[in-house]
């Protein structure tokens, strides 16, 4: 179709710099990368480039023009791919990047039914509490526990984590109950070094406030295993996702603190590095994992 032909021949100009530059990109004479930009310009009734012998620039309607059919031609893609895509059978490596503790409690089950679905694929998957990088290192996918809230990945949720404050039953007995989120200054914590706030935590109030405290640590670790460990143990208050502490809350061996005054909330994610010919491998993982976490096996205390 004329309009995308055009469309396309737009954005090679506006990312390559220029008219011969887009012309080598696309595979097209530099005639016909101008011809089309032309005819768009004319059709549309108003310029979209401004030309001088040194540089080109966008017009405002350019700008408008450009944002909108980028997004146009990036969904045009998206839908291709998926139908092609749904015709090829899912094979070969899938490499997967897991964070370590979710990946062990959460994961680790569903692996042997995505394998024996699809035995054509071999799955490769590296547990890490590190951030990869997925291009750079060649992942397919990874399972992120963050706020994607800027990120040049494409993301799918799969659930909802939120981070809980507790501590042992023998420890409250030692130091006291805190009730408020500015009492924990005179308790100590087990803290975990890729919480992004640090030793700040913070909570929501019942009034929707937030609140912010910092609290002393003893003990800093960078696996949330040990933190919890250490919580049993009784050395110190954690603040933990509740899919990792959910369970000894509920049967006693750790102690939700201060329940009205909420934890962050997280979204778990599944992330890739484009859209565009997603291979039916990744599709089919990504989906597979979204059903599996329509009812997450973890739940908050109330």
């Amino acid at each position: 179709m004329a309009t995308f032909k055009e469309m396309r021949s737009v954005l090679a100009v506006v990312d390559n710099g220029s008219f011969v530059a887009a012309a080598e990109a696309t595979g097209q004479s530099k005639q016909a990368v101008s011809r089309h930009v032309a005819d768009l310009e004319k059709r549309l009734g108003v310029r979209l480039l401004n030309r001088t012998t040194r540089r080109l620039s966008l017009t405002d309607e350019g700008h408008t023009y450009v944002e909108r059919a980028r997004d146009l031609l990036q969904e045009l893609d998206t839908i291709e791919a998926e139908i092609s895509a749904g015709t090829a059978e899912p094979s070969g490596r899938l490499r997967v990047n897991a964070p370590l503790t979710f990946g062990i409690l959460h994961l680790a089950g569903l692996w042997g039914q995505f394998a024996e679905t699809y035995p054509k694929v071999l799955l490769d998957v590296d547990l890490s509490d590190r951030v990869v990088d997925l291009v750079e290192e060649g992942y397919d996918l990874a399972v992120r526990i963050t706020n994607m809230r800027s990120s040049t990945l494409i993301s799918r949720q799969l659930a909802v984590t939120r981070m809980v404050l507790c501590a042992s039953p023998a420890y409250l007995r030692v130091q006291g109950v805190p009730e408020h989120p500015y009492q924990l200054r005179d308790h100590r914590s087990i803290a975990y070094s890729y919480l992004s706030t640090g030793e700040e935590w913070e909570f929501t109030a019942p009034d929707g406030t937030a609140v912010r405290t910092r609290v002393p640590s003893r003990i800093r670790t960078n696996s949330g295993d040990t933190n919890r460990v250490a919580a049993l143990d009784g050395y110190g208050l954690v603040l933990q996702p509740d899919f990792l502490v959910a369970d000894d809350i509920q049967h006693g061996r750790l102690v939700e603190l201060m329940p009205e005054y909420r934890g962050p909330e997280i979204g778990i994610h599944a992330v890739y590095p484009s859209r565009r010919y997603l291979p039916a491998k990744t599709r089919c993982l990504v989906d597979y994992l979204v059903r599996s976490f329509r009812s997450p096996d973890w739940a908050s205390p109330k």
